[in-house]
């Protein structure tokens, strides 16, 4: 009898992941049972009699395999997630496995005949929107990875896979190990400016590292960013920025400017092989910018209105902080520090006062009750689905009238074994099978505040946003209403995908959304309104300089992957690339590249101009919810319909649908006051 958890049906609560029953020796054999088992379901289909059809081989295809996703997913979510030395040691095993099962199936010469043999007659098929979207999707994975190539290039193709799995997985290691091992001990003095919140949290953390007495500041996000902001002493501010910036970027067991150098050679030459120009060209072709130019065009017209604002909005932050500390230059390890006081000057709002009305729980109450208020789900914590961190929150999220609709996992809080930022994450899909719909599993990850001593954990107005965003992917994967698990909730065009996410954003600015949950955590007295309206007033402040700032991630991205890099280091790469929007003088000691994990470990390689290209979806579609009303019931049963139809039809198309037209590109601008 197998006793293995993975390779058995998960007999627990609604068909969840059995977390503490999986120990980490479960994985690899797993893996490798599930792989067996997935090709011996591909030979079935390319064995199979009768003549190809969609049903015996496109919905066939489809269908197989569902174990070692399964097992994929809950692996490398752990890995992001909750992962240890050990964890990472298999990840290098996993990698190349995964990297070669997909091969064995896209190289199948049999099984893409097959594919080819339905595509070539698809028009005599009776296939509706969705399945004509599986059939075209199939063929162009195949096409895409190398099924028209010859043997000895897919030979190559093999081993270019192997490779860039295994250095992707080593330039997050490395950034995970410079995270988690820069520490610095301050005292009193050395912490003054930090809010009580930031310092208690930094005694908490040094006391637990055997500094009773001290303060811990280290570059996890709850730490860095609070003393980047309000930190008075500028020595350690530099020292500090220094260290962030140079992660991975210092020569050693860790650096990563070698790894980078082979990523981006290896995805040039991979994408030559199955005839594209360069990776930007590969990746593009299957998105709604269609071209690495007409990437460049979007990001240049953004530039041409955001730099001039930008240079302005610096220049009089310069001012202010000569005119108050008598500063010579106003440097990168100053932006935050000086951009907060100005901006509590100007419209006497800030993180110190506003914490204290978004308590973690009520802020998650809050977004719960967005959901419920737009499309009538609601959602109820259930302490009998297994966990995999005594931090995580189960809910099931259930319909109007009671039916169940997705489960929902929440990670909120930053340990030594989840790599920065935020994301979602999906454990099961939502798909049709024979025995009905089967709804989703869906997780978000982030890295908040945690709770203090006298304290409950309280988010900062950046977090709320952060949680919001992360929710809206969730609600993606919640809603999804499709045949097909490929098509499904998140598996849409890359830059659709941050829709969904970054609409749910511009709920925070509004009164009648705060009124749902930001009560003081003490007094439970609401956020006055006046603080609303600065804090709309606020929405807008330096963001010719935070445009300009992602407009240069998204630079750097694609000027890694629009052919080869035109310069011999990473360091010189980054400064031409970085030179016409530099703001700050270069510091030689940093590299935004080394750490760059949204395009070497992530999956937005020439894709990161995406969130800049979804926030003009964004703000074109929330000005229809600004019209009709907050939550208006028409415009939210529409864009339900958006959330619910995932990747099934090509996104200009679900959008229009929405929205009656097609998306207003200065609407982005005039939500960022960037419009004269």
């Amino acid at each position: 009898m197998n006793t293995n958890p993975l390779l058995k049906e998960f007999n627990t609560v609604l068909g969840t992941v059995p977390f503490e029953e999986i120990k980490t020796e479960h994985y690899l054999p797993a893996l490798k049972s599930a792989i067996t088992e997935g090709l011996a379901e591909v030979q079935a289909i390319c064995n199979q009699p009768e003549a190809p059809s969609f049903s015996n081989t496109i919905l066939a295809l489809e269908n197989s395999g569902q174990r070692v996703s399964t097992i994929a997913e809950v692996f490398f979510n752990l890995n992001s997630a909750e992962t240890n030395e050990e964890i990472q040691m298999l990840a290098r095993d996993f990698s190349p496995l995964l990297s070669e099962y997909r091969n064995d199936i896209i190289l199948n010469p049999t099984l893409f005949e097959r594919v080819k043999s339905v595509y070539a007659a698809a028009d005599a098929l009776d296939l509706d929107q969705e399945d004509r979207m599986l059939l075209d999707k199939t063929y162009r994975s195949f096409e895409r990875n190398g099924a028209l190539l010859d043997s000895e290039a897919q030979k190559r193709l093999r081993n270019l896979d192997q490779q860039l799995a295994q250095l992707s997985l080593q330039f997050g290691e490395n950034v995970l190990a410079e995270t988690n091992r820069y520490e610095l001990f301050l005292n009193e003095e050395e912490v003054a400016g930090l809010p009580d919140y930031a310092k208690e949290a930094a005694a908490e953390e040094a006391k637990a590292k055997g500094q009773d007495g001290k303060y811990f500041i280290g570059l996890q996000a709850p730490s860095y960013i609070p003393f980047m902001t309000y930190a008075q002493n500028r020595d350690l501010r530099k020292k500090l920025l220094l260290a962030y910036g140079s992660k991975a970027f210092k020569g050693d067991e860790y650096d990563n400017q070698e790894t980078i150098q082979n990523i981006v050679k290896l995805r040039y030459e991979r994408a030559n092989l199955l005839g594209y120009k360069s990776h930007a060209d590969y990746v593009l072709s299957e998105r709604m910018a269609r071209s690495p130019q007409e990437v460049w065009d979007f990001l240049a017209k953004l530039e041409e209105v955001a730099l001039p604002a930008a240079q302005k909005e610096l220049n009089e932050l310069e001012a202010y902080a000569q005119a108050k500390d008598s500063i010579d230059k106003l440097q990168r390890w100053d932006l935050s520090y000086y951009q907060e006081q100005l901006k509590q000057e100007r419209y006497e709002i800030d993180d110190t006062k506003l914490k204290p009305y978004f308590e973690l729980n009520r802020v998650i109450d809050g977004a719960f009750a967005v959901a419920q208020k737009l499309y009538g789900i609601r959602f109820e914590e259930r302490k009998d689905i297994q966990k995999y961190h005594p931090d995580v929150i189960t809910y099931e999220v259930k319909n109007a009238d009671g039916s169940h609709l997705a489960v929902f996992y929440a990670d909120f809080f930053p340990r030594e074994g989840k790599r920065n930022g935020a994301w979602m994450t999906s454990y099961r899909s939502q798909k049709m099978t024979e025995k009905g719909d089967q709804r989703p599993h869906v997780s978000i990850v982030c890295n908040f505040t945690k709770p203090g001593k006298s304290t409950p954990s309280l988010l900062t107005f950046n977090e709320v946003l952060t949680l919001f965003h992360e929710f809206g992917h969730s609600l993606h994967g919640i809603l999804a209403q499709g045949k097909y698990a490929s098509l499904s909730g998140t598996n849409v065009y890359w830059d659709f995908v941050e829709l969904p996410s970054q609409i749910m954003e511009n709920w925070c600015y509004q009164k009648e959304c705060l009124d749902l949950f930001a009560d003081h955590y003490q007094n439970g007295s609401a956020l006055p309104s006046e603080w609303v309206e600065k804090l709309k007033a606020s929405a807008t402040f330096m963001e010719g300089y935070a445009t300009v700032r992602q407009l240069s991630f998204a630079k750097l991205d694609m000027a890694w992957h629009d052919g080869l890099p035109s310069h011999d280091t990473v360091s010189e790469q980054e400064e031409a690339v970085f030179a016409s929007t530099a703001l700050f003088p270069a510091q030689e000691e940093t590299n935004m590249s080394c750490s760059f994990s949204h395009i070497f470990q992530g999956g937005y390689s020439a894709g990161y101009y995406s969130y800049k290209w979804a926030e003009v979806l964004d703000a074109d579609a929330f000005e229809l919810f600004l019209e009709k009303g907050l939550f208006d019931p028409e415009t939210a049963t529409k864009f339900r319909a958006l959330l619910a139809a995932g990747g099934s039809e090509h996104p200009a198309v679900i959008y229009k649908r929405f929205r009656g037209k097609d998306p207003d590109p200065k609407a982005l601008l005039r939500r960022a006051g960037l419009l004269g």
